[in-house]
Parts: C-alpha cells; structure tokens; sequence
C-alpha cells in the first residue's frame, strides 16, 4: 500500500481509512493503533487498546482536552 492510497472505508464506501498513532504508557510510539474514516459524517473507527479490538466508538473533538504536564 502506498502512503498516499489508503483502503476505502467499508461502512460507507465514500471515505479513506486513515491510520493513527499514539504513544504507549512508557513513551514508546504504537503506529497504526486506529483506522478512522476520513468522511466526518461516517465517522467509522477501529481501535486497539490493551490488546482488545474496538469498533465505533464515540469520537470527541479535543477541545475540552487539557495536555499532560511531563
């Protein structure tokens, strides 16, 4: 897959699937730990956590988010 060709989304054969990372509990990067659809009105997610698989959950905005003082 190139970087710039991403799957379609199967939920609404309109969006990309777009991967996202993250970082774990001891600062290491997690690529790819969700797919979410590129369409806001799909909003299709799929989501690992702790080894568990989660599919469309809820998706905040991040406004009220406040950054983790290290």
């Amino acid at each position: 897959m190139d970087n710039n060709t991403w799957p379609v989304c199967r939920k609404c054969d309109l969006g990309q699937l777009l991967p996202l990372s993250d970082f774990g509990s001891q600062g290491a990067s997690i690529h790819y730990k969700a797919w979410v659809c590129s369409d806001p009105e799909c909003g299709f997610n799929i989501k690992i956590r702790n080894g568990d698989v989660y599919l469309n959950e809820p998706i905040a905005s991040g406004a009220s988010h406040s950054p983790r003082i290290r």
